[in-house]
């Protein structure tokens, strides 16, 4: 699957929906990993945390703060960086960001870059663009192993081989890696760690993802479970981190906040295995550590997000998955039906304003505003919100200043279809005729609903529904009810 192309039309979303729902394996192991996180997230909370609540409101606080003055913390910490002896590189978009990459690993004349996991560099589609320019990106997180092997991107924020169970992985193991066929974890896990110790024996550059830049002290936190981030960034010669603007934070106190956010909502479990944080290149009288060390600071339209009174809060994003591990529509398709290098709830916010909603526009359908979403964010985005008045921005209702606005691929039956919902929900008289007329209706409807259009594709794969629409009536009957 490529994640190159910007723009993609309703047809290949709806064909990659389609292919998804009709994967079993896939739905069965989405289900069961999606199960255990959510399962492990509620049984940590309630017994580990005596404020949740409380700590997500710090959370939102910390965000909220960072982002009001990002402007003079992006100056100090450049500062402090520069000072800890940081090369700090500032790349308006993914092309000039590709670039800087590319001019290092040419200067240092490097043509095989070992990565630790980064969204950033997805985001920037590095790897492919390296590859153009002859130089070899081999990811060592497990994740981002398998899906490298067999050319996919990342199907989730946190796990990216979430799809696939051991019984899988051990196939690709066998296929790509030449292994022996093998289906337990730590077999597994063995096949993966001969294979990248390998790698590590004579790399000169590494490249990281940034979890929390800190501004007072210029250092970057990088959280992990493997170990591979902290030999990507410390036995290499040259280390590049790739930091979104938004990830700085003022202090190491705001940092830990956010920290003790990160991991339980992402996985369940109460802290990592790795807390890499990293204050520049290797100092006279350090044992280990790079000895040049580079920081690219992201922007790729988060200004122009930035600046947006309304869905700036969604730059208070700490890429923990929790909201693609609850919501009812990514755990059917997986991630790879948002066609975006960000899928599920919080894909469907950033997604259309860092790529544009005329490129993104039709994943925002892909909700079903159930709410979960906002209900675990850690950082108490209204993602649910958001994604509505996306949905309004789309078809033309909005104020108009989302990035890609005016070039929409708009549907005009959607459009029409929307207004006469409005004209029909915003009336009292007019629903309760509706229901009224749904209700006598529907046996017919039932018969006809295989032929009818607009409707066919919708009982394609469910059944059709038993309407009891005298709702009003039974109110209206209730002891002690006053109905007006």
């Amino acid at each position: 699957m490529s994640g190159n192309s910007l723009f993609h039309s309703a047809k290949q979303y709806e064909d990659a929906i389609s292919s998804k729902l009709a994967d079993g394996q896939l739905r069965k192991n989405l289900k069961s990993a999606m199960t255990t996180l959510k399962t492990n997230r509620k049984n940590l909370i309630s017994s580990r945390y005596t404020d949740w609540e409380g700590l997500r409101e710090l959370g939102k606080e910390v965000k909220i703060k960072s982002l009001s003055k990002l402007d003079e913390l992006l100056e100090r910490f450049e500062s402090n960086a520069l000072k800890n002896g940081f090369k700090v590189h500032w790349a308006n978009d993914a092309q000039e960001a590709n670039e800087i990459i590319y001019k290092l690993a040419k200067e240092k004349r490097v043509s095989k870059i070992l990565k630790g996991k980064s969204m950033a560099s997805e985001e920037i589609h590095l790897n492919a663009y390296l590859k153009e320019k002859g130089i070899l990106a081999t990811e060592t997180d497990l994740g981002e192993l398998i899906i490298q092997l067999i050319d996919e991107p990342p199907v989730h924020i946190v796990a990216p081989a979430i799809h696939k169970n051991r019984y899988q992985i051990g196939e690709i193991f066998k296929d790509k890696l030449d292994a022996p066929l093998e289906s337990e974890p730590e077999k597994l896990n063995a096949i993966a760690r001969k294979h990248l110790r390998k790698e590590f024996e004579d790399f000169k550059m590494g490249l990281s993802g940034v979890n929390f830049a800190i501004a007072n002290e210029g250092a970057i936190w990088l959280v992990e479970n493997e170990g591979n981030g902290r030999m990507s960034t410390t036995a290499c010669d040259i280390h590049v981190a790739i930091c979104g603007i938004e990830k700085i934070v003022e202090s190491f106190e705001d940092a830990s906040i956010l920290d003790t956010l990160l991991v339980p909502s992402a996985v369940g479990a109460p802290i990592t295995c790795y807390n890499n944080i990293i204050t520049g290149a290797r100092k006279d009288g350090d044992l280990d550590g790079p000895q040049e060390a580079h920081i690219i600071m992201l922007d790729n339209n988060r200004s122009n997000v930035l600046a947006d009174s309304h869905y700036y809060r969604s730059l208070s994003c700490i890429r923990c998955g929790t909201c693609l591990n609850h919501c009812p529509v990514y755990d059917k398709i997986g991630g790879h039906a948002y066609l975006s290098t960000y899928p599920g709830p919080i894909g469907e916010v950033i997604s259309p304003q860092l790529f544009g909603l005329d490129n993104c526009g039709y994943m925002v359908n892909l909700c079903s505003l159930c709410g979960r979403c906002s209900e675990v964010c850690p950082v108490k985005i209204p993602l649910a919100e958001l994604i509505r008045d996306l949905r309004s921005e789309k078809v033309g209702e909005g104020r108009g200043d989302v990035r890609g606005y005016k070039k929409v691929h708009r549907n005009k039956s959607e459009k029409i279809a929307m207004e006469v919902f409005a004209s029909l929900a915003t009336s009292g008289l007019k629903w309760r005729m509706l229901l009224h007329l749904v209700g006598l209706f529907s046996p017919l409807g039932k018969k006809m609903a295989p032929i009818l259009p607009g409707l066919k594709n919708w009982v394609f794969c469910r059944e059709f529904p038993k309407i009891n629409a005298s709702l009003h009536a039974k109110v209206k009957n209730l002891k002690g009810v006053i109905y007006e």
